[in-house]
């Protein structure tokens, strides 16, 4: 009788964790490594934060919580809904978890049953497939190529979807591309799914407050509000308050749905951490305006890497509306052979011997489900970007 679940088998460890954890352990070793592979800001905690947490701790804020939320975090969500999105929340609409990967597990354990479909589109945060696998669905992988600009289009949304259709997973601005759709855009998505009513939304918007000019941030139920009844509109503190180690993440939703993700909560984790809850809070409720600034160098980061990368030869690297990622093709590079002797017949060849022979660590494109790209994250100082930019310039020239 095998000891391990049949669940284990139908997933892999995370790509994204294994190419971080290799740099570190590269550079505990001694090498000159830069890790590109993180996907976190590189800005400490704001301060008003930090002093909230701290508070909490000293009036002993410390004990367990109710599993998906603590009042004051909750009211601060339904008011963050209603000022950035017009979505109207109720606090017994809310479920704050430990990190927005565990709302969206919850929310799939929750709801899928054998035989399930989930559409995902392509490229995915490598999370996805996996998660509905180990919730007992099946991934519908749908293919949104730089042809499209990463997007997903209204027909390949329509010719996915199946009786068996559950959920769309839908991430704008995405992570691993940085692509965003325009509330036109994302209209042509809706419409789709409003022939389809027993299809439901899973709307990613981690990365809402990472946009740049020229895009403007929008959310399918505030797109289509008749959507709002079957739509999980998840969101955290992670990428723009730069708390991915605080684990705090959240979502709106209709109330049997939520109802159900904290009987999950109750018998997993029973609640999030008291003091990121409070951190949480402060989060919400402060001071928003370091964020412009945060934005900005982000966009300049962006701008200095895609330049870099755009004049290689046979790299194309198309410019994010948002997030902190960009996802080079490169097509143009395959069948050649590294300086160091390695063929480059994919783009997990391509990102091994980038790492061993010069030292900057990326994410192969296929752990996204798209290829032959990498992606890299630019979450890190403009001297390391410099820096990697030069090296990979350096590597891809000795390709022969």
């Amino acid at each position: 009788m095998p000891f391990f679940s049949d669940a284990l088998s139908r997933v892999a460890p995370s790509p994204t964790i294994a190419v971080t954890q290799k740099a570190r352990e590269l550079t505990a070793a001694g090498r000159d490594i830069i890790g590109l592979g993180a996907g976190e800001p590189d800005f400490d905690t704001p301060q008003h934060i930090k002093d909230a947490a701290i508070s909490a701790i000293e009036r002993g804020e410390t004990k367990y919580t109710a599993p998906d939320g603590i009042p004051e975090l909750k009211a601060a969500i339904c008011d963050k809904f209603r000022r950035d999105n017009g979505l109207d929340y109720a606090p017994e609409q809310i479920s704050v978890a430990t990190g927005g990967k565990q709302v969206l597990f919850n929310a799939l354990m929750a709801t899928l049953n054998p035989g399930d479909e989930v559409i995902v589109p392509a490229p995915y945060w490598v999370s996805y497939p996996d998660m509905v696998k180990l919730a007992g669905g099946e991934p519908v992988i749908v293919p949104a190529g730089i042809e499209t600009g990463f997007r997903l289009s209204a027909q390949a949304l329509e010719a996915a979807i199946t009786p068996r259709t559950k959920w769309l997973i839908f991430n704008s601005p995405s992570n691993p591309t940085g692509a965003g759709y325009s509330r036109d855009q994302l209209k042509a998505l809706t419409d789709v799914l409003m022939r389809h009513p027993h299809v439901w939304v899973m709307s990613d918007d981690m990365y809402e407050h990472i946009a740049y000019p020229g895009f403007t941030f929008c959310s399918p139920a505030e797109v289509e509000p008749q959507l709002y009844d079957r739509t999980l509109t998840v969101n955290g503190v992670s990428k723009a308050y730069s708390m991915t180690g605080w684990r705090i993440g959240y979502a709106g939703g209709p109330k049997p749905l939520i109802d159900a993700m904290r009987k999950m909560i109750s018998q997993s984790t029973s609640c999030p951490s008291s003091i990121s809850q409070w951190a949480a809070v402060a989060a919400l409720e402060g001071d928003q305006s370091f964020l412009a600034d945060w934005c900005a160098a982000f966009r300049r980061r962006r701008d200095l890497v895609v330049e870099r990368l755009s004049a290689i030869d046979g790299m194309d690297c198309p410019v994010p509306d948002g997030a902190f990622y960009v996802y080079p093709s490169i097509a143009g590079l395959l069948g050649r052979t590294s300086a160091g002797g390695a063929l480059i017949d994919s783009d997990e060849a391509f990102a091994t011997a980038l790492l061993e022979e010069t030292g900057v660590a990326v994410v192969f494109g296929a752990a996204f489900g798209l290829s032959p790209h990498f992606r890299i994250s630019y979450a890190t100082s403009d001297g390391a970007l410099e820096e990697a930019c030069a090296r990979i310039a350096r590597f891809c020239e000795g390709l022969h």
